[in-house]
Protein backbone atom coordinates (compact mmCIF):
# COMPACT_ATOMS: atom_id res chain seq x y z
CA UNK A 1 0.00 0.00 0.00
CA UNK A 2 1.67 3.70 -0.81
CA UNK A 3 1.34 5.99 1.30
CA UNK A 4 -0.68 8.26 -0.45
CA UNK A 5 -3.42 5.11 -0.77
CA UNK A 6 -2.87 4.73 3.55
CA UNK A 7 -3.89 8.03 3.96
CA UNK A 8 -7.00 8.17 1.37
CA UNK A 9 -7.97 4.68 3.77
CA UNK A 10 -7.58 7.19 7.29
CA UNK A 11 -9.67 10.04 5.57
CA UNK A 12 -12.13 7.63 4.55
CA UNK A 13 -12.29 6.22 7.57
CA UNK A 14 -12.87 9.38 9.60
CA UNK A 15 -15.79 9.94 7.54
CA UNK A 16 -19.03 9.32 9.87
CA UNK A 17 -20.52 6.82 8.13
CA UNK A 18 -24.27 8.27 9.27
CA UNK A 19 -23.46 12.19 8.07
CA UNK A 20 -22.41 9.90 4.36
CA UNK A 21 -25.68 8.12 4.58
CA UNK A 22 -27.80 10.81 4.63
CA UNK A 23 -25.83 13.02 1.87
CA UNK A 24 -25.92 10.34 -0.49
CA UNK A 25 -29.78 10.23 -0.58
CA UNK A 26 -29.99 13.96 -0.46
CA UNK A 27 -27.83 13.34 -3.77
CA UNK A 28 -29.80 11.02 -5.08
CA UNK A 29 -33.03 12.64 -4.70
CA UNK A 30 -31.51 15.90 -5.87
CA UNK A 31 -30.14 13.62 -8.79
CA UNK A 32 -33.60 12.22 -9.30
CA UNK A 33 -36.01 14.48 -8.41
CA UNK A 34 -35.01 18.37 -7.61
CA UNK A 35 -38.57 18.83 -6.25
CA UNK A 36 -38.65 16.06 -3.87
CA UNK A 37 -35.45 17.41 -3.04
CA UNK A 38 -36.34 20.86 -2.05
CA UNK A 39 -39.45 19.48 -0.45
CA UNK A 40 -37.04 16.90 1.91
CA UNK A 41 -35.15 19.88 2.70
CA UNK A 42 -38.55 21.78 3.66
CA UNK A 43 -39.32 18.74 5.86
CA UNK A 44 -35.70 18.30 7.33
CA UNK A 45 -35.76 22.12 8.28
CA UNK A 46 -39.40 22.17 9.92
CA UNK A 47 -38.71 19.01 11.57
CA UNK A 48 -35.25 20.61 13.16
CA UNK A 49 -36.90 23.46 14.08
CA UNK A 50 -39.49 21.61 16.56
CA UNK A 51 -37.32 18.89 17.69
CA UNK A 52 -34.25 20.86 18.51
CA UNK A 53 -35.76 22.44 21.81
CA UNK A 54 -36.38 18.68 23.41
CA UNK A 55 -32.52 17.43 21.81
CA UNK A 56 -30.72 20.27 23.62
CA UNK A 57 -33.40 20.21 26.68
CA UNK A 58 -32.54 16.21 26.49
CA UNK A 59 -29.05 16.72 26.38
CA UNK A 60 -29.08 19.24 29.42
CA UNK A 61 -30.69 17.17 32.05
CA UNK A 62 -29.17 14.21 31.36
CA UNK A 63 -25.72 15.33 31.38
CA UNK A 64 -26.19 17.73 34.66
CA UNK A 65 -28.56 14.68 36.43
CA UNK A 66 -24.92 13.35 35.71
CA UNK A 67 -22.85 16.24 36.77
CA UNK A 68 -24.53 16.79 40.21
CA UNK A 69 -24.93 13.44 40.98
CA UNK A 70 -28.18 12.81 41.61
CA UNK A 71 -28.53 9.73 38.98
CA UNK A 72 -27.66 7.09 41.91
CA UNK A 73 -29.97 8.28 44.25
CA UNK A 74 -32.94 9.20 41.69
CA UNK A 75 -32.66 5.60 40.00
CA UNK A 76 -32.68 4.25 43.50
CA UNK A 77 -35.60 5.82 44.54
CA UNK A 78 -38.01 4.96 41.43
CA UNK A 79 -36.70 1.49 41.80
CA UNK A 80 -38.00 1.16 44.81
CA UNK A 81 -41.55 2.86 43.38
CA UNK A 82 -41.07 1.32 40.39
CA UNK A 83 -45.21 0.40 39.91
CA UNK A 84 -46.46 4.03 40.76
CA UNK A 85 -43.55 5.53 38.34
CA UNK A 86 -45.10 3.26 35.87
CA UNK A 87 -48.40 4.66 36.98
CA UNK A 88 -46.94 8.61 37.08
CA UNK A 89 -45.12 8.12 33.76
CA UNK A 90 -48.43 6.59 31.93
CA UNK A 91 -49.97 9.41 32.28
CA UNK A 92 -47.54 12.00 31.89
CA UNK A 93 -46.60 10.42 28.58
CA UNK A 94 -50.13 11.45 27.49
CA UNK A 95 -49.84 15.07 27.92
CA UNK A 96 -46.30 15.65 26.70
CA UNK A 97 -45.59 17.45 23.45
CA UNK A 98 -43.22 14.89 22.09
CA UNK A 99 -43.62 13.19 18.75
CA UNK A 100 -42.32 9.62 18.27
CA UNK A 101 -38.96 10.71 16.85
CA UNK A 102 -38.44 13.30 19.15
CA UNK A 103 -39.26 11.78 22.13
CA UNK A 104 -35.95 9.14 21.79
CA UNK A 105 -33.04 11.99 23.49
CA UNK A 106 -35.18 12.78 26.58
CA UNK A 107 -35.90 8.70 26.71
CA UNK A 108 -32.10 8.28 26.24
CA UNK A 109 -31.20 11.09 28.87
CA UNK A 110 -33.48 9.09 31.24
CA UNK A 111 -32.18 5.88 31.28
CA UNK A 112 -28.43 7.35 31.27
CA UNK A 113 -29.33 8.80 34.66
CA UNK A 114 -30.71 5.71 36.09
CA UNK A 115 -34.25 5.64 35.41
CA UNK A 116 -35.39 2.00 35.50
CA UNK A 117 -36.94 1.04 31.79
CA UNK A 118 -40.17 0.54 32.96
CA UNK A 119 -41.32 3.45 33.72
CA UNK A 120 -39.19 4.97 30.85
CA UNK A 121 -41.09 2.47 28.27
CA UNK A 122 -44.35 3.88 30.07
CA UNK A 123 -43.44 6.84 28.88
CA UNK A 124 -41.89 6.14 25.71
CA UNK A 125 -44.62 3.80 24.92
CA UNK A 126 -47.75 6.11 25.72
CA UNK A 127 -45.94 9.43 24.63
CA UNK A 128 -46.34 9.71 21.15
CA UNK A 129 -49.59 8.80 20.48
CA UNK A 130 -51.32 12.20 21.87
CA UNK A 131 -50.85 15.27 23.55
CA UNK A 132 -52.82 18.51 24.22
CA UNK A 133 -52.74 20.10 20.15
CA UNK A 134 -53.21 16.45 19.12
CA UNK A 135 -56.33 15.96 21.01
CA UNK A 136 -57.76 19.51 20.22
CA UNK A 137 -57.19 18.62 16.46
CA UNK A 138 -58.69 15.02 16.73
CA UNK A 139 -61.69 16.22 18.24
CA UNK A 140 -62.53 19.22 15.80
CA UNK A 141 -61.47 17.76 12.76
CA UNK A 142 -63.12 13.61 13.68
CA UNK A 143 -65.00 13.98 17.22
CA UNK A 144 -64.64 14.25 20.60
CA UNK A 145 -65.85 10.63 21.85
CA UNK A 146 -62.67 9.61 19.21
CA UNK A 147 -60.08 12.40 20.74
CA UNK A 148 -61.43 10.58 24.23
CA UNK A 149 -60.60 7.30 23.05
CA UNK A 150 -57.55 8.19 21.31
CA UNK A 151 -56.48 9.70 24.60
CA UNK A 152 -57.29 6.73 26.92
CA UNK A 153 -56.03 3.89 24.88
CA UNK A 154 -52.84 6.35 24.70
CA UNK A 155 -52.79 5.97 28.62
CA UNK A 156 -53.58 2.08 28.23
CA UNK A 157 -50.89 1.45 25.86
CA UNK A 158 -48.33 3.32 27.99
CA UNK A 159 -49.48 1.49 31.11
CA UNK A 160 -49.41 -2.25 29.57
CA UNK A 161 -46.21 -1.82 28.09
CA UNK A 162 -44.49 -0.42 31.27
CA UNK A 163 -46.01 -3.39 33.84
CA UNK A 164 -44.86 -5.50 31.12
CA UNK A 165 -41.15 -4.04 31.26
CA UNK A 166 -41.82 -4.03 34.86
CA UNK A 167 -42.50 -7.81 34.84
CA UNK A 168 -38.92 -8.71 33.56
CA UNK A 169 -36.83 -6.12 35.37
CA UNK A 170 -34.55 -8.61 36.97
CA UNK A 171 -33.05 -9.48 33.49
CA UNK A 172 -29.39 -8.15 32.91
CA UNK A 173 -30.79 -6.29 29.54
CA UNK A 174 -33.40 -5.04 31.32
CA UNK A 175 -31.02 -3.28 33.67
CA UNK A 176 -28.86 -2.29 31.31
CA UNK A 177 -30.48 -0.87 28.05
CA UNK A 178 -28.63 0.99 26.62
CA UNK A 179 -25.60 0.58 24.11
CA UNK A 180 -22.25 0.91 25.77
CA UNK A 181 -20.87 3.05 23.00
CA UNK A 182 -23.22 5.68 22.90
CA UNK A 183 -22.69 9.17 24.63
CA UNK A 184 -25.81 8.28 27.17
CA UNK A 185 -24.01 5.34 28.28
CA UNK A 186 -20.89 7.64 30.18
CA UNK A 187 -23.14 9.62 32.03
CA UNK A 188 -22.62 7.53 35.15
CA UNK A 189 -19.08 7.07 35.09
CA UNK A 190 -17.46 10.22 33.80
CA UNK A 191 -17.10 11.74 37.30
CA UNK A 192 -16.28 8.24 38.75
CA UNK A 193 -14.32 5.37 38.75
CA UNK A 194 -15.80 3.38 35.86
CA UNK A 195 -18.41 1.39 38.64
CA UNK A 196 -21.58 2.58 36.89
CA UNK A 197 -24.29 3.69 39.34
CA UNK A 198 -22.65 2.39 42.23
CA UNK A 199 -19.89 4.47 42.21
CA UNK A 200 -20.12 6.88 45.36
CA UNK A 201 -19.93 10.52 44.13
CA UNK A 202 -21.31 13.01 46.38
CA UNK A 203 -24.10 15.00 45.54
CA UNK A 204 -23.01 18.57 44.38
CA UNK A 205 -26.02 20.54 42.60
CA UNK A 206 -24.25 23.76 41.81
CA UNK A 207 -21.83 21.41 39.80
CA UNK A 208 -20.77 24.15 37.68
CA UNK A 209 -18.57 25.27 40.99
CA UNK A 210 -16.37 22.54 40.07
CA UNK A 211 -14.19 22.77 37.04
CA UNK A 212 -14.21 19.22 36.49
CA UNK A 213 -18.08 18.31 37.00
CA UNK A 214 -18.17 21.68 34.52
CA UNK A 215 -16.05 20.71 31.75
CA UNK A 216 -17.78 16.99 32.51
CA UNK A 217 -21.08 18.44 32.06
CA UNK A 218 -20.17 20.59 28.76
CA UNK A 219 -18.30 17.58 26.88
CA UNK A 220 -21.51 15.36 27.29
CA UNK A 221 -23.98 17.56 26.73
CA UNK A 222 -22.14 18.01 23.58
CA UNK A 223 -21.35 14.32 22.80
CA UNK A 224 -25.02 13.68 23.79
CA UNK A 225 -25.97 16.87 20.91
CA UNK A 226 -24.24 15.73 18.44
CA UNK A 227 -25.17 11.91 18.41
CA UNK A 228 -28.61 13.01 18.21
CA UNK A 229 -28.29 15.55 15.42
CA UNK A 230 -26.86 12.82 12.93
CA UNK A 231 -29.25 10.12 13.67
CA UNK A 232 -32.30 12.36 14.03
CA UNK A 233 -31.15 14.29 10.44
CA UNK A 234 -30.63 11.03 8.58
CA UNK A 235 -34.43 9.57 10.58
CA UNK A 236 -35.53 13.01 9.67
CA UNK A 237 -34.76 12.65 5.46
CA UNK A 238 -36.08 8.91 5.39
CA UNK A 239 -39.13 9.82 6.54
CA UNK A 240 -39.73 12.87 4.22
CA UNK A 241 -38.96 10.25 1.33
CA UNK A 242 -41.47 7.64 3.18
CA UNK A 243 -44.21 10.54 3.11
CA UNK A 244 -43.84 11.42 -0.23
CA UNK A 245 -43.62 7.94 -1.72
CA UNK A 246 -46.13 6.54 0.41
CA UNK A 247 -49.14 8.66 0.96
CA UNK A 248 -50.55 7.80 4.36
CA UNK A 249 -54.28 7.61 2.57
CA UNK A 250 -52.82 4.97 0.15
CA UNK A 251 -51.63 2.83 3.39
CA UNK A 252 -54.93 3.66 5.26
CA UNK A 253 -56.72 2.70 2.56
CA UNK A 254 -56.40 -1.06 2.65
CA UNK A 255 -57.69 -0.66 6.00
CA UNK A 256 -61.02 0.14 4.94
CA UNK A 257 -62.90 -2.70 4.60
CA UNK A 258 -63.78 -3.78 7.79
CA UNK A 259 -63.06 -7.38 7.54
CA UNK A 260 -61.57 -9.21 10.92
CA UNK A 261 -58.42 -9.03 9.50
CA UNK A 262 -58.01 -5.62 10.06
CA UNK A 263 -57.13 -4.01 13.00
CA UNK A 264 -53.81 -6.77 13.15
CA UNK A 265 -53.28 -5.62 9.92
CA UNK A 266 -53.82 -1.71 10.88
CA UNK A 267 -50.76 -2.38 13.38
CA UNK A 268 -48.64 -3.56 11.16
CA UNK A 269 -49.10 -1.44 8.14
CA UNK A 270 -47.93 1.38 10.06
CA UNK A 271 -44.76 0.07 10.97
CA UNK A 272 -43.17 0.16 7.46
CA UNK A 273 -45.73 3.58 6.27
CA UNK A 274 -45.01 6.13 8.86
CA UNK A 275 -47.95 8.38 9.47
CA UNK A 276 -47.53 11.76 10.91
CA UNK A 277 -49.82 11.81 13.96
CA UNK A 278 -51.42 15.44 12.80
CA UNK A 279 -51.41 14.85 9.33
CA UNK A 280 -53.33 11.23 9.99
CA UNK A 281 -56.20 12.76 11.77
CA UNK A 282 -57.75 14.24 8.28
CA UNK A 283 -56.92 10.96 6.37
CA UNK A 284 -58.53 8.59 9.32
CA UNK A 285 -61.66 11.01 9.51
CA UNK A 286 -62.40 10.31 5.93
CA UNK A 287 -61.54 6.89 5.92
CA UNK A 288 -63.75 6.77 8.88
CA UNK A 289 -66.93 8.14 6.86
CA UNK A 290 -66.12 5.78 4.77
CA UNK A 291 -66.52 2.71 6.70
CA UNK A 292 -63.42 2.29 8.04
CA UNK A 293 -63.61 0.34 11.78
CA UNK A 294 -62.59 2.63 14.70
CA UNK A 295 -60.27 -0.55 16.05
CA UNK A 296 -58.42 -0.30 12.82
CA UNK A 297 -58.12 3.60 12.93
CA UNK A 298 -56.73 2.99 16.39
CA UNK A 299 -54.28 0.37 15.75
CA UNK A 300 -52.88 2.17 12.53
CA UNK A 301 -52.45 5.22 14.39
CA UNK A 302 -50.37 3.63 17.68
CA UNK A 303 -48.88 1.07 14.58
CA UNK A 304 -47.47 4.11 13.03
CA UNK A 305 -46.54 6.40 15.42
CA UNK A 306 -44.74 3.84 17.62
CA UNK A 307 -42.73 1.70 15.57
CA UNK A 308 -42.33 3.78 12.13
CA UNK A 309 -39.28 2.99 10.40
CA UNK A 310 -37.44 6.81 11.09
CA UNK A 311 -38.27 6.15 15.41
CA UNK A 312 -36.92 2.65 14.98
CA UNK A 313 -33.84 3.50 13.54
CA UNK A 314 -33.55 6.33 16.14
CA UNK A 315 -34.28 3.63 18.87
CA UNK A 316 -31.38 1.14 17.46
CA UNK A 317 -28.68 3.26 17.69
CA UNK A 318 -29.31 3.93 21.59
CA UNK A 319 -30.69 0.64 23.11
CA UNK A 320 -29.08 -2.77 23.05
CA UNK A 321 -30.82 -5.25 20.48
CA UNK A 322 -32.95 -7.27 22.95
CA UNK A 323 -34.56 -3.79 24.38
CA UNK A 324 -35.17 -2.46 20.55
CA UNK A 325 -37.00 -6.16 19.94
CA UNK A 326 -38.91 -5.40 23.40
CA UNK A 327 -40.01 -2.05 21.95
CA UNK A 328 -40.86 -2.89 18.70
CA UNK A 329 -42.69 -6.02 20.44
CA UNK A 330 -44.79 -3.90 23.03
CA UNK A 331 -45.78 -1.37 20.35
CA UNK A 332 -47.02 -3.54 17.84
CA UNK A 333 -48.83 -5.13 20.65
CA UNK A 334 -50.30 -2.71 22.44
CA UNK A 335 -51.61 -1.53 19.03
CA UNK A 336 -53.48 -4.40 18.24
CA UNK A 337 -55.01 -5.24 21.87
CA UNK A 338 -55.75 -1.14 22.12
CA UNK A 339 -57.77 -1.73 18.50
CA UNK A 340 -59.13 -4.84 19.34
CA UNK A 341 -60.31 -3.53 22.44
CA UNK A 342 -62.41 -0.12 20.51
CA UNK A 343 -63.72 -2.78 18.42
CA UNK A 344 -65.06 -4.72 21.54
CA UNK A 345 -65.94 -1.67 22.87
CA UNK A 346 -67.97 0.02 19.95
CA UNK A 347 -69.68 -3.34 19.58
CA UNK A 348 -71.20 -3.10 22.87
CA UNK A 349 -72.55 0.42 22.21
Amino acid sequence: MTVATGQASAHLRRIDRVWAATALILLAVLALDRDLFLASLEFLATSWLWTLPFVLASAMLAASIAATALDRPLGESLRRRAGEAVVIAGVLGALSPFCSVSVVPLVAGLLAVGVPLAPVMAFWVGSPLIDPEMFVLTAGIIDLPFALVRTGTAIVAGLLAGFATLALARLAWVRSPLKPHVPFAELGTVYGTGCSLDTERPVMLAFWRDPQRWNRFVGQARAIGLFMLKWLTLAFVIESLLLAWVPPETAAGVLGSGAWWTVPAAAFIGMPTYLNGYAAVPVIDGLLQLGMEPGAAIAFLIGGEITSIPTAMAVYVIVRHKVFALYLGLGLGAAVLMGWGVQALTGLV
